[in-house]
């Protein structure tokens, strides 16, 4: 079981801010890498898709559309009934859970490629559907009674926020373009682990950043962030070898289903769920889940379910 190199930059950006390091990236910069990553992942799936046009994916995205909307009703009666947390910090916690990390998946494609190993290339798109249903069923946790009213602001939010517009775009446009995608691909292609390594690089320092944070739960928040991922990668991995998916594709998705939001989320609720404690659930996805994931989870995913199936 090996290690990707770019998660060396994960590392060494969370030992400069543990030491006091002035090292940081310009947000500029930052922003820059996720939208090339966002982008360079939609686009590899869209080409995908300008090949592939079989109508098998329409049930398997419908599949990870409801797999996005169990995972929160899991991590529901953890927060609500076990660690007795309030309904609202319970739900929206749980709607992080349920959606997706973009880095994380990069972080496993990645990976994927430095074992020469295969997967679908339209998994881009399950990517993309796996960001709205968390959201609509937190929300839904939340509160007592279902309004439209209150909801269609918050869909707005969730279906045009960054990252759901340039995965879609990168998709639409590598769809549409087909084999002309390849005059871009050197940029998009060649370039994405490096761009990869300065986002991780940043990441490392945010999620050391978090950690005085878990102090206030250490105990529960440490034992929520791993066990909920490895519920999270083990129903994924089920889900994606009862859709057919090839091993590669397998791993990818277990990826996803034991990832945490970090983006999507929480601009979406800052405008659903305002008086909800959205830090709370911030430092257990990026300084708890994201780390393990980017650590450990990964490796140990791949590793098991290459075994596995």
């Amino acid at each position: 079981m090996q290690i990707d190199v770019v998660v060396g930059f994960f590392v060494l950006g969370a030992f400069a801010k543990l030491i006091k390091s002035d090292l940081k990236l310009p947000s500029g910069l930052y922003q820059s890498c996720l939208i090339f990553l966002l982008l360079a992942i939609g686009l590899k799936g869209g080409m995908a898709l300008h090949s592939n046009s079989s109508l098998e994916i329409l049930p398997q995205s419908l599949a990870v559309m409801i797999f996005g909307a169990l995972l929160p009703l899991l991590a529901f009666p953890i927060l609500y009934f076990i660690a007795g947390w309030s309904r609202l910090d319970a739900a929206a916690t749980a709607a992080h859970y349920g959606s997706i990390s973009v880095g994380t998946y990069a972080v496993a494609v990645a990976y994927a490629q430095s074992l020469g190993l295969a997967y679908e290339a339209y998994l881009p798109l399950f990517v993309a559907l796996l960001e709205v249903p968390a959201i609509v069923v937190g929300i839904l946790l939340a509160q007592n009674q279902f309004k439209w009213k209150e909801m269609l602001p918050v869909l707005r939010e969730a279906l045009l926020n960054k990252g759901v517009i340039l995965l879609l775009g990168g998709l639409a446009i590598g769809a549409w373009a087909g084999p002309r995608t390849a005059s871009i691909m050197p940029f998009f292609g060649e370039l994405f682990h490096g761009m990869l390594a300065l986002f991780l690089l940043e990441m490392g320092r945010v999620a050391a950043e978090r950690i005085r944070d878990i102090r206030k739960q250490s105990a529960f928040l440490i034992s929520f962030g791993i066990a909920m991922p490895v519920i999270g990668g083990f129903l994924g991995a089920m889900l994606g070898a009862a859709i057919g998916l090839s091993v590669g594709g397998t791993c990818l998705l277990a990826v996803l289903g034991s990832s945490a939001s970090y983006i999507a989320v929480p601009a979406a609720l800052a405008v659903a769920l305002p008086n909800a404690k959205v830090s709370v659930a911030l430092t257990a996805s990026l300084a708890i889940t994201f780390p393990f994931n980017v650590l450990v989870g990964i490796p140990v995913y791949f590793a098991l379910i290459q075994h596995w199936f």
